[in-house]
């Protein structure tokens, strides 16, 4: 790099330079026989003589050691006869020492026509402390990687090193003399030239600048790092600014994909703690959408198969047939007229072999359009308007990943940008069809969990009695309601006996789903059976912990009761099972003491038995543990609730009832049975 202090044409500054006082040339002037007649100040620096001291002698004796005194005087003597001598020769300093003194010399006539000999002298190691300065600033600027830049204090490029050349796209000879914005117009020179004014004002540097913008170098839009620093003298004249240039648009990028990277690490992190909460289809659905706004998309959509969401089936999707999906979930990142385009949330859809989504679910493919056209948009919105609202809404790039789980394909995760103006890439496919499988493994679940729930449900609701709302002098009232997550084996039954008598039973086997059911119907068709025998309370139920013993690894509570109102009593037994509640005509509520026994399957043990009176308008309440259990709570609390509720009550069976279950169980999360039986007068 070549500094040009003229390069604009303006008149050199009047102000001294500093070099020469670096240097600290100094200047003796010897007669033709070698006499000293001339010693500046800088001399007497150099060598510690005064003028005084050093005018008036001989320069070979006064300034020479004896064993330079011959090499010395031939030298004057070349100069003397008009030869320039330079170089380095050592001369005596007042101290006694020598010094390597660096020469200039010359010889001259006065008016007279005398011959002088003029030497100019510096001293040598300062002189090539110098020039190694100058070398190695040479040497670094010149190949170094970071470009460099000098400005004048008017912000004109004074000179720039080959890799500023090589970055600004033009020869030093093109930018020197002018400004940035004249050379470089795609660069936001106005900042530039900003932060310039500011390091000359101030002195203080300013390092690592970030610039974005465009070279004659021509590659595009680069990012820069910029820092600036003030040149000054040695007397603190500034002269200018320095600029050091990198070109850090690979570290930028790299940076972004890191960023990026740590973005979609924290998304997979975020869906593996919301997605899958519960085991509910819609529900799930509206987590992986939630998940993927705004990181991942703008605009997303959750399909699935009808056959999955009506019938727990996957059906296959066939080349050239039309596809049934049902939109379960949309969601975006920003309030956008683009949602109204997505088919309503809970509506059936219908879509031709031709959709994008249709083929996204038959090739079990991602299906990406990086750049959105109006062809393509037919494909993808639901008819012409929809796409009418996508395009204003500034769509232009679209993915759909199947949900595919244990090999088969439930639906689709669909995905729009709109604001982010980035189009949809390997990366981003790679993110969305990670979030479609963790996703699609938690629908999947639901999905079989629901088929499994449905056919419990089913099952229990076969093998329950419809009870009659009025019994031999009994009014009665039944409720089942199934747990909102897995059916149990929960159970009741009222059985007739004979004249004035009726059996009351409830239940409930331990486990859940369609196995605890099935458990429950067989336990509950040996009840029916065995009571048809007439047995004793007690005596029907150790039969019964026969067979529940005969079932396999199988436990499960009961309450068997018959009450016979001829005798106006009620003899009850248990196995396990929560006591009833005696509510008597009086308004008076407590529960029934009745001996617990062991559950049935456990074996080897009596079962023992209470009577309670059975006056006109008493009412017995019988129900399993889901009606009065709540997690966290002991479970005396619950049935002092129960109590509590029943105490006075003068309700119709049936609005009790309901009373009941709406007040302790709105949401239940294991079975409830429920029995309540009133004398009549």
């Amino acid at each position: 790099m070549r500094v040009h202090p003229d390069s604009s044409g303006d008149e050199m500054p009047a102000a001294p330079g500093a070099l020469l006082d670096l240097l600290r040339v100094a200047a003796v002037v010897l007669d033709g026989e070698g006499w000293i007649v001339l010693w500046s100040p800088e001399a007497e620096r150099l060598l510690g003589h005064t003028a005084e001291e050093a005018l008036g002698q001989r320069a070979d004796h006064f300034l020479v050691s004896s064993t330079q005194r011959d090499r010395g005087r031939e030298l004057f003597a070349q100069v003397r006869a008009g030869e320039h001598w330079a170089g380095v020769f050592p001369l005596r300093h007042k101290d006694g020492s020598e010094r390597p003194v660096e020469f200039r010399t010359m010889r001259l006539h006065d008016s007279r026509g005398e011959v002088h000999m003029l030497g100019l002298a510096t001293d040598a190691r300062t002189v090539r402390g110098v020039e190694r300065d100058l070398a190695l600033s040479h040497i670094l600027i010149a190949q170094t990687p970071v470009g460099i830049g000098v400005f004048d204090t008017r912000l004109r490029w004074v000179g720039v090193n080959p890799a500023l050349e090589r970055i600004n796209g033009l020869p030093e000879s093109a930018v020197v003399g002018r400004r940035i914005g004249e050379v470089l117009p795609e660069l936001d020179s106005r900042v530039i030239e900003e932060r310039m004014r500011r390091v000359l004002e101030t002195g203080r540097p300013l390092l690592d600048q970030q610039t974005v913008g465009a070279t004659a170098a021509g590659s595009g839009q680069r990012a820069f790092s910029e820092s600036y620093h003030r040149i000054e003298d040695a007397r603190g004249r500034v002269l200018g600014l320095a600029m050091a240039i990198i070109d850090v648009t690979e570290r930028e990028r790299a940076a972004a994909e890191v960023v990026r990277a740590r973005e979609q690490l924290s998304v997979i992190a975020d869906a593996g703690a919301r997605i899958g909460s519960t085991l509910d289809l819609w529900q799930t659905a509206r987590e992986l959408a939630d998940v993927t706004v705004p990181h991942l998309a703008d605009l997303a959509a959750v399909d699935l198969l009808e056959s999955v969401v009506a019938h727990g089936m996957v059906a296959p999707v066939m080349a050239d047939t039309h596809v049934e999906f049902r939109a379960l979930a949309v969601a975006s990142g920003y309030p956008t007229d683009a949602i109204r385009a997505a088919d309503p949330v809970g509506q059936l859809a219908v879509y031709s072999p031709s959709r994008l989504i249709t083929q996204c679910v038959r090739e079990a493919e991602p299906c990406r359009v990086e750049h959105v056209d109006a062809a393509t948009m037919r494909r993808i919105a639901r008819d012409t308007h929809a796409a009418k609202v996508l395009r204003e809404a500034g769509v232009h790039s679209y993915l759909a990943v199947p949900l595919r789980a244990r090999g088969e394909v439930l639906g689709t995760l669909s995905l729009l940008r709109t604001r982010n103006e980035r189009p949809f890439d390997d990366s981003d496919q790679v993110l969305a069809c990670e979030l479609a499988t963790r996703a699609a493994m938690c629908i999947d679940n639901a999905r079989l969990y629901g088929r499994e729930r449905t056919a419990a449900l089913t099952l229990q609701r076969s093998l329950l009695p419809t009870a009659p709302a009025r019994h031999e002098g009994l009014d009665i009232a039944a409720r089942y309601l199934p747990a909102l997550s897995e059916v149990g084996g929960d159970w009741y039954d009222v059985l007739p006996l004979g004249p004035g008598r009726t059996a009351l039973v409830v239940g409930d086997v331990m486990g859940k789903g369609v196995q605890a059911a099935a458990i429950m119907g067989q336990l509950s068709t040996a009840t029916r059976a065995l009571a048809r025998l007439d047995l004793p309370p007690a005596e029907l139920l150790r039969h019964l912990d026969d067979i529940t013993d005969s079932l396999g690894d199988t436990i499960a509570t009961c309450l068997y009761a018959v009450c016979d109102l001829r005798r106006g009593r009620c003899v009850l037994s248990s196995a396990g099972h929560l006591p009833p509640v005696l509510l008597r005509p009086d308004g008076e509520a407590e529960l029934v003491e009745v001996p617990p026994g062991v559950p049935l399957g456990v074996g080897g043990a009596d079962f023992g038995t209470v009577e309670v009176d059975l006056t006109p308008g008493t009412l017995l309440a019988l129900y399993t543990d889901g009606l009065v259990e709540n997690r966290g709570e002991p479970i005396d609390a619950g049935l002092t609730n129960l109590t509590r509720l029943l105490r006075g009550s003068r309700l119709p069976l049936e609005r009790m009832g309901d009373m009941l279950l709406r007040t302790l169980r709105p949401e239940p999360d294991d079975d409830v049975a429920l029995v309540l039986v009133r004398t009549r007068a």
